[in-house]
């Protein structure tokens, strides 16, 4: 259900109702007792999504792909030299 902003012209008292959509606009100043209230129009509130499922089951990548690794955290393969042998005789 949101929560719609309302002011009184007359004495300029502002607030807020948590009213079904359904629901017809306030009329009653709660402050003044005037039925002059008009409800305001407001940008509303953000969509949240809370729990650690959504990202989960809605925004999970296509076709079972891993996670690209950032470069950041992968290190070179090391690579060692080989070995030289001496040159020379060699006792036995």
């Amino acid at each position: 259900m949101p929560t719609y902003d309302y002011q009184c012209p007359d004495c300029g008292h502002a607030f807020e109702a948590f009213q079904s959509i359904k629901e017809k606009p306030l009329k009653l100043c709660p402050k003044c007792g005037k039925r002059k209230v008009k409800r305001l129009i407001g940008t509303g509130g953000g969509l949240i999504f809370k729990g650690s499922g959504f990202y989960l089951t809605d925004y999970a990548r296509k076709g079972g792909e891993p996670k690209p690794e950032s470069k950041s955290e992968t290190k070179p393969a090391e690579t060692k030299a080989p070995e030289s042998k001496p040159s020379g005789s060699k006792k036995d």
